[in-house]
């Protein structure tokens, strides 16, 4: 959805020329990646100086580490042993979609996420890589998961399991995008209504959003990779 509100991506010369949901995707990346950078610095010269009291205070590096720790958390309570392996796709998926759904709440950003493009590249990222990830484990063995238990029913499980599979990115990017694109609608129109104080319980909300749809989203992207990797309905 575009929107004719100020963005900081119209001043900036390398951006302003490119589609507003591109550029607001770079932009937030950008910022997310040096504010991690920093973070990760701080956090590696912590462990050389064997400086392992946390600070008193929020730093980027306690920041770093608390993304950090809940992303494993994540991946340890719902993918077992095995869901530190996913912890690159996983992370990245998390804090570029939390932070890009929080940048709506941000005056002069546009959330990346509230245009079907950025979302539908998350959901088809996820889609391939749940293949990727589920041929690597199984080799052609993983073609058995469509046909179902038995080989007499592959017939009419095999349209099934891959109507199931192509619906996963769908229904991915046109959750994530119908309910970030509402609730920064909502925001902007109250923004623009009443311009003071009303619009705070409206961005209380918009921040609960933003960590739901987040959650959401990398759990059933867990969910499809557990689902690639497991051996119990091969054996």
């Amino acid at each position: 959805m575009e929107h004719a509100a100020f963005t900081w991506t119209s001043v900036i010369p390398f951006l302003k020329g490119l589609p507003p949901h591109v550029s607001n995707a770079i932009l937030v990346s950008l910022i997310v990646f040096i504010g991690i950078y920093i973070g990760a610095r701080r956090v590696t010269k912590s462990l050389e100086e064997d400086n392992l009291i946390p600070d008193e205070r929020l730093t980027l590096k306690n920041f770093a580490e608390i993304i950090t720790e809940g992303v494993l958390k994540l991946l340890d309570d719902n993918m077992g042993p095995r869901g530190r392996e996913f912890i690159l796709i996983i992370g990245t998926l998390s804090v570029f979609i939390l932070f890009s759904n929080l940048s709506g709440l941000v005056p002069g950003f546009s959330p990346p996420t509230d245009n079907l493009n950025t979302t539908a590249a998350c959901a088809i990222t996820v889609f391939f890589l749940t293949h990727y990830y589920g041929f690597r484990e199984h080799g052609v063995k993983y073609v058995r998961q469509f046909m179902g238990p038995v080989l007499w029913l592959a017939p009419l499980m095999v349209p099934i399991e891959l109507i199931g599979h192509f619906a996963r990115p769908l229904s991915l990017s046109v959750r994530l995008f119908g309910n970030i694109m509402g609730d920064h609608l909502v925001t902007t129109i109250f923004f623009t209504l009443i311009p003071l104080i009303v619009p705070l319980p409206v961005m209380l909300l918009g921040i609960f959003v933003a960590f739901v749809q987040t959650l959401v989203f990398v759990l059933l992207s867990m969910a499809y990779f557990a689902g690639a990797i497991a051996h119990e309905e091969l054996e």
